[in-house]
């Protein structure tokens, strides 16, 4: 594999047959590390320019989880650290616009829970397999904070106002299944066919002409990059809002504690 590719040490990656595969890999449910943020806000770029890359998988290490989001114990620790906070909001920004700006045809290989941020990157992808039995949602809202880091970006496009509404404002997750119903995502397959799945789509795009698939994907993207760049800023000073309270860490503790959460009314 390219030399390009070694910095990227919080992520596994491989390459193959003018396929790279991108791996969340944090057992064992692939909670987002600072490394693996970092990585991700990075590489879109890099294999967007590598000649030799045709398709990009993304995908978590393991049967149990895509991505579970951000780790609570984290959140905790690095509150209210707003240097670190900053670095990360502007990461996530990174991360979505790279991937909506990438020109390869990305596919996310769903294979387990998807939450959070681990929703956002998995439904950033062109293409989206999920397992019927896994979960999808974004439960910003259940750690008390604002889901400014792509999911109301994506979700509004992808399954319209009132469904979004709907999710993220309860952080209510969907099933693989009922995430395929709605319109969310483009395929929801059993685990047992979940590669096979992944390959048919990897096929199509390399039996292609690769400036026809690239140069489609950037017109099918050009509405939501736009918005993106609009509204994203906006969106993340948003979520520092909600991330300055102390509402914030007490929904986290609450979750870590097992308890009814105890609000203040700012």
């Amino acid at each position: 594999m390219s030399s390009r590719y070694a910095s990227f040490e919080g992520l596994t990656v491989t390459f193959s047959e003018n396929v790279l595969t991108v791996m969340l890999d944090n057992p064992p449910l692939n909670a987002m590390t600072s490394e693996a943020h970092h990585d991700l806000g990075r590489i879109w770029a890099v294999a967007g320019a590598d000649p030799d890359v045709r398709v990009i998988v993304i995908t978590g290490g393991g049967d149990r989880a895509f991505c579970a989001g951000g780790d609570l114990n984290r959140m905790i620790e690095n509150w209210p650290d707003r240097g670190r906070w900053q670095i990360g909001m502007a990461e996530a920004r990174a991360i979505v616009v790279g991937m909506l700006e990438c020109p390869k045809p990305v596919i996310s290989r769903i294979n387990g829970h998807a939450m959070g941020l681990g929703a956002t990157i998995a439904l950033a992808g062109d293409i989206t397999i999920i397992v019927d039995d896994a979960k999808i949602g974004d439960s910003h809202v259940n750690v008390g904070l604002t889901t400014g880091d792509g999911g109301a970006l994506l979700w509004p496009n992808l399954v319209g106002l009132v469904e979004a509404r709907r999710h993220l404002l309860s952080g209510k997750p969907l099933s693989g299944a009922d995430a395929k119903a709605k319109g969310l995502v483009t395929e929801s397959v059993s685990r047992d066919t979940l590669d096979a799945t992944v390959k048919h789509w990897v096929d199509l795009f390399l039996s292609q002409s690769p400036e026809a698939i690239q140069t489609t994907k950037q017109a099918l993207n050009l509405d939501i990059v736009d918005k993106a760049k609009r509204y994203m800023d906006e969106m993340l000073w948003l979520e520092t809002q909600s991330w300055a309270s102390p509402n914030h860490p007490e929904a986290v503790r609450a979750i870590l504690e097992k308890r009814a959460p105890k609000f203040t009314n700012e």
